[in-house]
């Protein structure tokens, strides 16, 4: 045989290799996936062979997307997760469906999440979300498994304990007066703006000791990454499109960049004052894991303190502006919640700034922050992948199977919650979150498990400090010019914004 021939056959086998394992990983591997749980007696849409379910979702979803709901309705499931009422309708709490050529098992027992979640033995892993999405969180808690997760979270862990967020408590309140005296003068305002920019400046002080102006750079990035990555949803593409030159691809690179460099400038800073420590907040805890050179010492890199900024950054203020949001939406709407929750903070707390143990005996106030998380729970879906065979209930999950979890949906169960499930009734978490439904571990809007929000205590005591501040100077009402349309945009939020009526009150 010749050498050509020996080159041509050579070739000739790699690609034929090449073509077996596309042929393996799109067709053969989903088929015997999905074959395996409808052997089980599990049922779903069928969809298009390439395309899955998508296009079904896609037209459903654009045809709600427009939809205006009645102010006193919370029961938005068919705007927002239209496709999820649908089939559960028709296939049961447990279904079948498929993105592309990925067949994804829906569960809705609390028992079943709770065992994924739960997570023992490593059965389950976080869903591969995508380059777009890794752009914007970075490779941090939320993304990284494994390893890396444990060690990231015993690096940050300490950030967040009870007590140092006791100690937080005043600069998160400063932070708020600061916004609320800018509102004295004004009776109209886009409430859910004005809160973002509050968040991003609270993260901004608490975790990195810095301001929303000095870190607003970031903040503008994440804020087009998310729309990218928004944009990129449901849509099928060949992996190889997101190496390729086009102009969304071209944007993201450029955002990232801008993104690593504001971050880097932000790092650069408390390295330059290394000679007094560098600091005990959350980018001091992970400059110490760079920095030690001590082997027994739990270490980061630089890469990996970038990545977790950009969880932090992002997480860290988004998902508590959107829960301050819909609270005030709630007690706009529920005027005698506001006025009891004034009376209980001007009880407590009288015209003075809190501090964390007269918002820790916020009773009432507690239970409207849990109702709110759970009618308006800030993110709608989560999702696991099995990584390796394993019994789900009665179900044997086959390896590399996809399960998603529709935390909206458990929330407004009738079956979970009782028959007001769609109603806000603060008083169903009278005794505490674990009796407030027929499930314990029905609440799901920190997650549940070793992978729960590292930041809920942080999240919920900047809140409380918030509202706290916000009764003890206004009332408010919604204006007409707000349509209720809650909208899925990686966190729910209001569609067109929350405009708010103020008044304030006399000292």
């Amino acid at each position: 045989m010749g050498y050509l021939e020996l080159v041509f056959g050579t070739l000739t086998v790699a690609f034929l290799s090449l073509v077996w394992s596309f042929l393996v990983s799109i067709a053969l591997t989903p088929y015997f996936k999905a074959k395996r749980m409808r052997e089980q007696g599990v049922r779903g849409p069928k969809g298009s062979f390439w395309s899955g379910c998508v296009e079904e979702i896609s037209h459903m979803k654009a045809a709600s997307r427009e939809m205006v709901m009645d102010i006193n309705s919370h029961d938005y499931l068919n705007k927002v997760v239209p496709h999820y009422v649908k089939w559960i309708s028709q296939y049961g709490g447990t279904f079948l469906y498929s993105v592309g050529r990925k067949p994804r098992l829906c569960i809705s027992d609390p028992d079943l999440v709770k065992q994924v979640l739960s997570n023992k033995f490593g059965f389950y892993m976080k869903l591969d979300s995508g380059t777009e999405v890794a752009a914007l969180l970075g490779n941090g808690l939320v993304l990284t498994e494994g390893e890396q997760w444990a060690r990231h979270r015993r690096v940050v862990s300490p950030a967040f304990t009870m007590d140092r967020i006791k100690t937080m408590t005043r600069t998160m309140a400063d932070c708020a007066k600061s916004m609320l005296d800018k509102l004295h003068n004004k009776k109209e305002v886009e409430i859910g703006t004005m809160l973002k920019e509050l968040t991003a400046d609270i993260i901004s002080h608490t975790a990195f000791g810095s301001s929303y102006s000095a870190g607003k750079e970031v903040f503008f990035a994440q804020n087009e990454l998310q729309m990218i990555v928004l944009a990129s949803f449901l849509k099928l593409e060949l992996p190889i499109k997101k190496y390729l030159p086009t102009e969304i691809n071209k944007r993201r690179w450029m955002l990232e960049k801008k993104l690593r460099e504001t971050l880097m400038g932000i790092i650069e800073k408390r390295l330059a004052s290394k000679e007094v420590g560098y600091g005990n907040d959350l980018l001091g805890l992970m400059m110490e894991a760079c920095m030690s050179e001590k082997q027994e010492e739990i270490n980061m890199s630089m890469d990996e303190i970038i990545d977790e900024c950009k969880t932090f950054f992002f997480a860290g203020h988004e998902t508590t502006s959107h829960l301050l949001t819909w609270t005030m939406f709630l007690l706009s709407t529920h005027q005698e919640w506001q006025q009891k929750l004034r009376e209980e903070v001007l009880s407590e707390c009288g015209k003075e700034i809190p501090d964390s143990n007269k918002i820790s005996k916020l009773k009432w106030m507690t239970m409207v922050v849990f109702e709110t998380l759970r009618l308006y729970s800030p993110v709608s879906l989560i999702g696991r992948t099995a990584c390796k065979d394993t019994k789900l209930g009665n179900l044997m999950i086959p390896k590399g199977m996809d399960i998603i979890i529709p935390i909206a949906i458990i929330h407004h169960s009738k079956e979970v919650w009782g028959p007001d499930a769609n109603e806000f009734n603060p008083l169903r978490f009278e005794n505490g979150v674990s009796k407030a439904a027929k499930h314990p571990n029905a609440m799901m809007a920190f997650s549940i498990g070793p992978r729960a929000c590292v930041g809920q205590s942080f999240a919920l005591m900047e809140a409380k400090t918030v509202l706290c501040m916000i009764l003890q100077r206004f009332s408010f009402t919604i204006s007409t010019d707000y349509k209720h349309m809650p909208a899925d945009m990686i966190t729910l939020q209001p569609q067109k914004g929350l405009p708010i009526i103020l008044r304030p009150l006399k000292a």
